[in-house]
């Protein structure tokens, strides 16, 4: 089931003079392997209920995983957005916004930076520009944050979609 009608296009992402947010694509292949292991342990933490990433990942593992995420974009079933360098040297994190698990939102979104950018501002900058890019580009009545606006233990608790 497509997450966003056909007639309404698919939101290019976003530039920021921190960031360039874009969607994922197998070409992402090194940057998004080197940042998901090299924070894999928050990762985990921050994400309770996914079990990623696996801590045997190899970059086969990435290369399919980035496959099926590029082929989801493809069909508007899920689109997970790479967060870039301004200059595309390094990926900084990602962005997701996938159909909800859970009843009572049209989308869940979900949002990482790398473990090397958790001391600064980023997160907070990305977040808010994001939340903007949601509002602004999507075509959702209700966006629920799991993990933000609600914890995961009460996102758990409702109802399966």
């Amino acid at each position: 089931m497509r997450l966003i009608p056909l007639e309404h296009p698919i939101p290019p992402g976003v530039d920021h003079e921190r960031f360039r947010l874009r969607i994922l694509t197998v070409d992402d292949l090194i940057k998004d392997y080197e940042a998901v292991m090299s924070s894999a342990e928050r990762l985990r933490e921050r994400f309770p209920y996914w079990g990623w990433p696996d801590p045997g990942m190899t970059i086969k593992d990435d290369l399919i995983d980035l496959g099926w995420h590029q082929k989801e974009a493809m069909l508007r079933r899920s689109f997970n957005y790479a967060v870039m360098a301004p200059d595309e040297s390094r990926l900084l994190g990602c962005v997701y916004v996938d159909p909800p698990d859970k009843q009572g939102a049209d989308a869940d979104v979900f949002l990482w930076v790398r473990a090397d950018e958790e001391d600064g501002d980023l997160e907070q900058v990305l977040e808010a520009e994001v939340r903007r890019w949601i509002a602004a580009e999507w075509p959702f009545e209700e966006v629920r944050w799991p993990g933000r606006d609600i914890s995961w233990e009460e996102w758990d608790a409702l109802p399966d979609s």
